[in-house]
Protein backbone atom coordinates (compact mmCIF):
# COMPACT_ATOMS: atom_id res chain seq x y z
CA UNK A 1 0.00 0.00 0.00
CA UNK A 2 2.98 2.65 0.84
CA UNK A 3 3.93 1.63 -2.34
CA UNK A 4 0.96 2.46 -4.05
CA UNK A 5 0.94 6.26 -2.22
CA UNK A 6 4.68 6.81 -3.12
CA UNK A 7 4.00 6.34 -6.76
CA UNK A 8 1.21 8.40 -6.70
CA UNK A 9 3.15 11.04 -4.70
CA UNK A 10 5.86 10.91 -7.32
CA UNK A 11 3.66 10.95 -10.17
CA UNK A 12 1.56 13.73 -9.07
CA UNK A 13 5.89 15.72 -8.39
CA UNK A 14 6.51 14.87 -11.89
CA UNK A 15 3.04 16.28 -13.27
CA UNK A 16 3.28 19.44 -11.15
CA UNK A 17 7.01 20.12 -12.61
CA UNK A 18 6.08 19.78 -15.93
CA UNK A 19 2.96 22.29 -15.86
CA UNK A 20 5.24 24.66 -13.64
CA UNK A 21 8.17 24.14 -17.07
CA UNK A 22 5.78 24.57 -19.14
CA UNK A 23 4.35 28.12 -17.93
CA UNK A 24 1.64 30.07 -19.92
CA UNK A 25 2.37 28.10 -23.19
CA UNK A 26 0.36 25.54 -22.15
CA UNK A 27 -2.65 24.24 -24.02
CA UNK A 28 -5.31 22.26 -22.51
CA UNK A 29 -7.79 23.27 -25.17
CA UNK A 30 -7.52 19.78 -27.16
CA UNK A 31 -7.30 19.66 -31.17
CA UNK A 32 -7.76 22.45 -33.51
CA UNK A 33 -9.31 22.61 -37.06
CA UNK A 34 -9.58 25.46 -39.32
CA UNK A 35 -9.42 29.06 -38.09
CA UNK A 36 -8.12 28.00 -34.71
CA UNK A 37 -4.57 26.86 -35.72
CA UNK A 38 -1.71 29.60 -34.63
CA UNK A 39 0.62 30.62 -36.92
CA UNK A 40 3.44 28.37 -35.11
CA UNK A 41 1.45 24.82 -35.74
CA UNK A 42 0.61 25.72 -39.45
CA UNK A 43 4.26 26.38 -40.39
CA UNK A 44 6.09 23.25 -38.26
CA UNK A 45 5.82 21.19 -41.16
CA UNK A 46 6.87 23.61 -43.52
CA UNK A 47 9.89 24.41 -41.18
CA UNK A 48 10.18 20.75 -40.86
CA UNK A 49 10.52 19.66 -44.66
CA UNK A 50 13.15 22.58 -45.09
CA UNK A 51 15.19 21.34 -42.84
CA UNK A 52 15.56 18.19 -43.78
CA UNK A 53 16.54 19.45 -47.57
Amino acid sequence: MWKLILAFILFAAAALWLISKGGDSVDMSGEKHGADIQGTEASAPAAASAASN
